[in-house]
């Protein structure tokens, strides 16, 4: 199934959970995030706004990033380096100076309230009106708000299909959580069904609402792909990591899918729940026919070497049974159209 699991206690545990966390971008969405709006506040140009982010984010690996990265070549606006050192903050943001002054770009709780910079009461109003249900990039340059990104990253399209099977599943809690802003996460998360979401969360503060949710008595699952979801998906009971997620993050996940392909989550849950209901079941079986065994035994009916015959032919056959599939390709097939 191009799925790696590093211990049982973990399918056992799948089996069990009533909860799945996401984490937004690269796992609900498409992970292809696109520059849709680019504004700027006196005395910057959208050029220059659009230039000066190029030229900060060039070397950084973040699919937002990269987003800037390319709308800056695909509008011909030459970037290079003009800036000194740079300080990459996870899921913050990055400082550097260009031309002497400091300028930073990132989430608004980077540059607002870990960086203080202002934002005006007619900027903040530019903000609701232009951008909502982006995600928002932050260029601040000598103290000031420079400009705004907005960037559009979709949905995958067959993510309305895997929340839909999730539910059908027996799963009661299905939370997205992100550092993007409340619109955007509100956005995506119309479109592919989930209708409980955190917005603007820290890597830390993922970890401590995983936490929250294990101590209400949930069984939580986190699924997620960048190193920002590290600390997260070492809380969950079980963690997972998709295939193009990074080295952290396959690193640190209990399970980890070799495909893109979100519909494993619906085969996992499939597949731990009929092991142990197939581990139960030789459970009893075992446990019936060996205790009618011993009752025949003592009774003088079976002979002691037909009773030992018997044990050994059921402790066979029940091993035989164990090897069948757990999930024949027929019915993966189903799951998957569903």
């Amino acid at each position: 199934r191009k799925i790696l699991v590093k211990g049982g206690k973990y399918l056992e545990a799948f089996a069990k959970a009533d909860t799945i966390v996401f984490d937004k971008t690269g796992t609900l969405t498409e992970a292809c995030p696109h520059v849709s709006k680019v504004y700027a506040f006196e005395p910057y140009t959208r050029e220059e706004v659009l230039r000066l982010s190029a030229c900060i984010e060039e070397h950084f690996p973040h699919s937002m990033a990269k987003a800037v990265v390319r709308q800056a070549q695909k509008e011909k606006l030459r970037h290079e380096e003009e800036h000194s050192e740079v300080e990459y903050v996870v899921a913050h943001g990055v400082v550097t100076a260009i031309n002497g002054k400091r300028a930073l770009i990132g989430s608004r709780h980077f540059v607002a309230e870990d960086e203080h910079i202002p934002i005006s009461p007619k900027q903040q109003e530019v903000i609701d009106q232009e951008f909502n249900g982006c995600s928002l990039l932050y260029l601040a340059v000598g103290g000031a708000l420079a400009g705004i990104i907005g960037i559009d990253d979709p949905p995958r399209e067959d993510a309305p299909k895997i929340v839909q099977a999730l539910k059908e599943c027996g799963f009661e809690n299905l939370i997205m959580m992100t550092g993007d802003s409340e619109s955007a996460a509100r956005e995506v998360c119309g479109k592919v069904g989930i209708n409980r979401w955190f917005s603007q969360v820290l890597p830390e503060e993922k970890a401590f609402m995983i936490e929250k949710l294990k101590a209400e008595g949930h069984t939580v699952i986190m699924v997620g792909d960048g190193v920002n979801d590290s600390p997260a998906l070492a809380a969950a009971d079980v963690s997972v990591a998709v295939k193009d997620g990074s080295d952290i993050a396959r690193e640190v996940a209990d399970v980890t899918f070799l495909t893109s392909d979100l519909y494993n989550l619906v085969i996992m849950r499939e597949l731990s729940r009929r092991l142990f209901l197939r581990i139960e079941r030789n459970y009893r079986f075992i446990l019936t026919f060996n205790t009618g065994l011993l009752i025949f035994g003592l009774a003088g009916i079976l002979a002691p070497a037909a009773t030992a015959f018997l044990h050994n032919l059921s402790t066979m056959g029940v091993s035989a049974l164990s090897m069948r599939p757990f999930l024949e390709e027929r019915k993966t097939g189903e799951i998957q159209e569903k």
